[in-house]
């Protein structure tokens, strides 16, 4: 380049400028380099005039002249070398790497074109951008500044604030919204008093080049900045502590063993030329300029990248593996560590397992036992425990990969080691016990499993170990999400729990379950409400009678029984929760009723709860919350009774819910917190309390009634019992109680288990069952109450009697339901107490026809002639023929 020493007027460098199509501003001549307007903003959009141009620049007013540069000027842009950076060469460096990335007749071009140098030593280079908008004022290569050109106000800056960077602008543009100072420019418009100078060309020789040719000049430009940059965790690792013994990581190899070029070329990238230490690289795909450098930093040899284009992130550093990592593994730098360790790269790494973990004991199954039960109890016959050998330690599942630790977990689980955890249609649960002891089947949830596998597996992750380079087991718990998975799946690897039970039962093989904790054979858990006494090998007939008389001789002996048959009901209903495994099939209600208040029915219930537990609701006020009660104990308790607790007095039991329940083996309902419908077996024997009580609907075949009668006043008042206050009693010999009654049904069960054929509907098994128990035992009156649990039936006795008044007034006539109304006012059936008009009463012909009431049934009679229906009542023939 060669300097012009020509001098031009200010006025007639506007003219020049304006001439070829640039925006022209005048400049202070107070060293400030500003605008000598109030605002210039509009010229950022409006070109000026050269009216304007005629007033700015008068011959007696100094001042400086500018262009604005941008889409007012042309698409004009202005690349600014400082004085400092040609100072240090970077033009000649700059000029270069553009010829060895092949833009060098662009950048020929752009530097011969009109070039002005500035009074700091500093080169303008001016381009017209065809094919985009300029973009706005942007900074391309920065460096430190060196302490010999601190400012005074720097050095200050520094001595309050030591860690402050202070920087100088090596290379800029003036773009869009920017403006810059042209020649001749002098005198004290610049504050060191020197003027502009015309280096090369003119405003009529600014070369054109394409936007995406300036674009690949930029790059190279801001190639030329040696700020240190900052590393990002996606560009490389956390920088880790030494290893101990010299030792290296994987990565750190690779850093040593690895040039650029292996890392780069396979992925398409092209080396271009070397300057110094600094090596240039071009991108796939591309077939001019530059794209990044390596081995520009001092402190390492890392890979930077000014394009957008490419996998990597613009203007971020990246290490050897951080590259590795991103090119290979997508990001992975664990991934990656592992690939290369493969490979050889990074001395043996030493992996740390899991330290040993403590856990809370626990407790310790009782030990199988066979044989009767013993009445008599001896603490010297109870079995020595073996000394505890210690457990082995929880299984460890590796939870690294979420896919893997699924599977590992549900492997814990089909191998049997997970204690007290079980499945049943709706999922996984365990067994535990409420604040009273009572054992419940509780569903597990997303938190519920999670802790429970925090308890009882070692969960752990594989994590660097920074200490040994190696790997190590860092426990963690299951997330959330896996807990989920497991519980959404149709079927789980564990053994399935078919019930709870509080007692001793029997199988179907005739043997008895009496070992603590989960049964294999039946799927049931035995929980028990009492201590279980220990077996004897042998059962006697003493045994048998001691039996007997401790709960026929002794706790019922002095209660108020109605007859023998409600004595027999009720041992039928406490001996049912033993043999509730021996059968298929419901049972009855068993509804303990009684003349007075204070007869005894509180205390036989109580019989129920401390022999076996009873789980308690109030009677609820319609039938919905009837069925929500029902699904709550059925899911929920593990009591084998349920009370329906005082009932309102004379109360009418009658409830379509109630006879579903009685009838049907699986309770199907919705649960609370559920969204599908759940599956119960009903294996619950109900039992309902309270005085006068009477059945109604279908529900009085559905009862087996225990009827107490004090026939005294005031019956809470009567003592002189065989066992005193039976509480007490209870709270002290439940255990032996259990015994007895186990002993009773193991008696039988010995003895041929042989049944009683009896009718009784869907309760026939059951009812034969216990007609063969107390047949056994010699105790009478089962099911000898049958004519009188009829009476109880309200519904049933006033359609009896309605029924037998219609053949009285008609004989076999058939009749109307007006006529019949009319004449048998005083025996309808009412509805709350009022009387149906005809149509109402047809309804309920209609829903009672065919159905017998004592001996009599109704039977339509259609009159096709009248075209309306007729009535008349038969007599069974047997009852005719008495």
């Amino acid at each position: 380049m060669t300097s012009n020493t020509e001098q031009f007027s200010v006025r007639e460098t506007a003219r020049e400028l304006h001439d070829a199509g640039l925006c022209v501003l005048p400049i202070k001549a107070d060293g400030s380099k500003a605008p000598s307007l109030s605002t210039w903003t509009p010229y950022k959009i409006h070109r000026s005039t050269p009216e304007e141009h005629d007033r700015w620049f008068r011959a007696d007013r100094n001042s400086g002249v500018a262009v604005v540069y941008g889409a007012v000027s042309g698409g004009v842009e202005m690349i600014e070398f400082e004085g400092h950076a040609v100072e240090d060469g970077m033009l000649e460096a700059v000029t270069d790497i553009m010829e060895a990335s092949g833009l060098g007749p662009e950048w020929d071009a752009l530097s011969t074109g009109w070039v002005t140098r500035s009074p700091s030593g500093g080169l303008h280079l001016r381009v017209r951008v065809a094919g985009a908008p300029v973009p706005g004022n942007t900074k391309l290569a920065s460096r430190l500044a060196r302490e010999d050109e601190y400012t005074p106000e720097e050095r200050q800056r520094l001595a309050e604030k030591p860690n402050s960077r202070i920087i100088r602008v090596q290379i800029e543009t003036r773009g869009e919204g920017g403006y810059g100072l042209v020649e001749p420019s002098g005198g004290t418009v610049h504050a060191t008093g020197r003027p502009y100078e015309r280096v090369a060309g003119g405003p009529g020789t600014i070369p054109v080049l394409s936007a995406g040719v300036m674009g690949a000049i930029r790059e190279i430009c801001r190639m030329a900045d040696s700020l240190p940059k900052v590393e990002t965790p996606r560009s490389a690792p956390r920088e880790p502590q030494p290893l101990p013994d010299g030792r290296l990581r994987p990565g750190e190899d690779y850093e040593a063993r690895t040039d650029w070029a292996d890392i780069l070329q396979p992925h398409g990238w092209s080396f271009v030329t070397q300057r110094g230490s600094t090596r240039y690289w071009r991108r796939p795909g591309k077939e001019r300029g530059l794209s990044a450098t390596t081995g520009r930093a001092a402190d390492r040899d890392r890979l930077y990248v000014f394009t957008s284009s490419t996998e990597f992130t613009a203007e971020t550093p990246y290490t050897k593996f951080g590259a590795y990592s991103l090119l290979e593994h997508g990001g992975d730098h664990k991934a990656a560590a592992r690939a290369l360790r493969s490979q050889g790269y990074g001395d043996a790494a030493p992996h740390r397992g899991l330290a040993p973990v403590s856990h809370l004991p626990m407790q310790r199954d009782a030990p199988p036992i066979d044989g009767a039960l013993a009445i008599q109890y001896d603490p010297l016959q109870e079995p020595e425990l073996p000394e505890d050998p210690g457990r082995p330690g929880p299984p460890e599942v590796d939870i690294t990969n979420e896919a893997d630790g699924l599977d590992g977990l549900l492997a814990v689980m089909a191998s049997n080691q997970l204690p007290d955890l079980y499945k049943r249609s709706t999922g996984p649960c365990w067994v535990t016990s409420d604040d009273q002891g009572d054992p419940q089947l509780v569903q597990l949830g997303t938190d519920n499993l999670r802790a429970y596998l925090a308890e009882h597996v070692q969960t752990y992750t594989i994590t660097d170990d920074k200490e040994t380079g190696g790997t190590k087991a860092v426990r963690a718990l299951v997330n959330p999400r896996t807990c989920s998975t497991i519980l959404g799946r149709r079927d789980w690897p564990l053994r399935k729990i078919t019930g709870v039970i509080t007692s001793p039962v029997l199988r179907r093989d005739g043997t008895l379950i009496t070992g603590p904790g989960y049964d294999p054979a039946t799927g049931l858990f035995l929980h028990p409400r009492v201590k279980v006494r220990r077996l004897a090998p042998e059962l006697t007939p003493e045994s048998l009678a001691k039996a007997k008389d401790i709960v026929l001789g002794q706790m019922l002996a002095d209660f108020p029984w109605q007859t023998p048959a409600d004595r027999a009901n009720f041992l039928g209903a406490l001996l049912t929760p033993i043999i509730r495994p021996y059968f298929d099939g419901t049972t009855p209600m068993f509804v303990i009723t009684a003349t007075a208040a204070g007869s005894g029915k509180s205390l036989l219930k109580d019989i129920f709860q401390y022999c076996y537990g009873t789980a308690s609701t109030p009677w609820p006020e319609n039938d919905a919350e009837l069925r929500k009660a029902i699904t709550a104990q059925l899911y929920t308790t593990g009591q084998p009774v349920v009370a329906l607790d005082n009932l309102p007095n004379g109360h009418v039991i009658k409830s379509p819910i109630l006879s579903a329940l009685l009838t049907e083996e699986v309770w199907r309902d919705r649960v609370l917190g559920v969204t599908a419908t759940v599956s119960m077996p009903n294996d619950r024997l109900w039992i309902a309390t309270g005085n006068s009580l009477r059945t109604g609907g279908d529900n009085g075949r559905r009862v087996w009634w225990v009827r107490l009668d004090p026939d005294c006043p005031d019956p809470d008042q009567r003592d002189g019992y065989k066992v005193g206050d039976l509480r007490p009693w209870l709270r002290a010999n439940a255990s032996t109680v259990v015994a007895a009654l186990v002993t009773m049904v193991r008696s039988w069960a010995a003895a041929g288990a042989k049944t009683v054929r009896v009718r009784k509907g869907d309760y026939s098994g059951w009812a034969s069952l216990i007609a063969g128990i107390l047949d056994h035992l010699g105790v009478i009156g089962w099911m000898a109450d049958q004519d009188d649990a009829k009476a109880l039936d309200d519904e049933a006795q006033d359609w009896r009697m309605f029924l037998e008044a219609w053949r009285d007034a008609f004989n076999e006539r058939p009749v109307t339901t007006g006529e019949a109304l009319g004449a048998l006012k005083e025996y309808v059936p009412t509805m709350r107490d009022d009387l149906p008009n005809a149509k109402q009463l047809g309804h309920w012909l209609k829903s009672r026809q065919g159905r017998y009431y004592g001996t009599h049934k109704l039977t339509m009679v259609p009159d096709s002639h009248r075209k309306q229906n007729l009535w008349r009542v038969d007599v069974h023939a047997a009852a005719g023929a008495r």
